[in-house]
């Protein structure tokens, strides 16, 4: 990808702390259109908590997030949403008594581009939820409930997609599928960010990593060079003499 385009979302120095202890601590990153940004690390070194912060669910107590090079600072989830950045979540939050396809059908209505503008159909035929459209959300079991959680991000027309450990639960076939769907959109030219577990599905689907700990980037390139880094062998082997 060309250094001369212009980030979707830029991230400076962004800390947030949860009483004395600190999340974020100083973390910096640009995404681009039609990039996977895979952020990883140990649990506890703030991967969903910078999610959290991007997407307005928590404030930040430091630095600032920009969408297309403007401050989107103190913006509530649903503004943010109709600037074009939405998520998943680890626990998919979908409305359990609407069918699969009202739940879609209500994202599209409050999404940026307004009713019409979206295919609720087409949605539901690209993750494997055609067959499930009619069931209310309560009924589909976890995998299911995940692509209805990515589907209904979807219908909102997101510029910048956070993916908050999507792949977790998913058996190979499914892992498959969302991987083929993540690299699908980014080819699109949305810009994906991506916390996850599993190192052999961030391997497929990223362009890149940041490898966090106690809220700090220790680690930026290919996932391949992060392992011959001794600092990100320590913090997750915890041994100096890990390599």
């Amino acid at each position: 990808m060309s250094l001369d385009v212009e980030p979707l979302l830029s991230v400076r120095g962004l800390v947030k702390r949860f009483g004395g202890f600190q999340a974020l601590d100083g973390l910096n990153f640009d995404l681009l259109p039609g990039e996977i940004l895979g952020l990883v690390g140990p649990n506890g070194s703030g991967k969903t908590t910078c999610i959290n912060v991007i997407s307005g669910i928590y404030p930040r107590d430091g630095g600032t997030v920009l969408v297309r090079g403007r401050s989107v600072d103190g913006l509530p989830p649903h503004r943010l949403v109709h600037l074009g950045i939405n998520r998943t979540f680890q626990v998919p939050r979908p409305f359990l008594s609407l069918t699969v396809r009202q739940n879609i059908e209500l994202a599209i209505a409050y999404g940026r581009l307004g009713t019409g503008s979206m295919d609720a159909e087409a949605l539901l035929d690209r993750l494997g939820l055609a067959a499930l459209a009619g069931r209310p959300a309560a009924e589909l079991n976890s995998a299911q409930q995940k692509m209805l959680d990515l589907a209904r991000a979807l219908a909102t027309g997101p510029s910048v997609l956070l993916i908050d450990e999507l792949a977790a639960g998913l058996n190979p076939s499914e892992l498959q599928r969302v991987a083929d769907r993540l690299r699908e959109l980014a080819r699109s030219g949305i810009a994906l960010l991506v916390v996850e577990h599993l190192m052999g599905f961030i391997h497929q689907v990223t362009d890149r990593v940041i490898v966090m700990n106690a809220g700090r980037e220790i680690f930026e390139g290919v996932l391949a060079g992060a392992f011959k880094d001794r600092q990100v062998v320590e913090v997750f082997l915890g041994a100096e003499d890990a390599l």
